[in-house]
């Protein structure tokens, strides 16, 4: 029971495989103005009830991302953040 009650306390999200779970979170908040908060919102509860909203949406729709970053263009772009690697 208490190996049940520490385990509920976390929540496990989906981390991808290839590129930084900081750029999904990135492109998510862009596509969340782009669709939803780009115009002004008074008051929190609507601005709540309207992220709601747009989130079951793309959930739904379980849009994912296309990364256009291909490994050869890293290994190109990286060398100079990462010399001493061996490509």
């Amino acid at each position: 029971m208490e190996a049940k009650r520490i385990l509920d306390r976390f929540e496990f999200v989906y981390t991808p495989k290839h590129g930084s779970w900081l750029n999904v979170a990135e492109i998510e908040l862009n596509v969340l103005f782009g669709q939803c908060l780009n115009r002004r919102i008074d008051n929190i509860e609507t601005m709540k009830k309207e992220v709601e909203a747009w989130q079951k949406d793309r959930n739904g729709k379980e849009a994912n991302i296309d990364w256009q970053f291909t490994l050869d263009d890293a290994r190109i772009k990286l060398k100079r953040l990462y010399p001493n690697l061996n490509y």
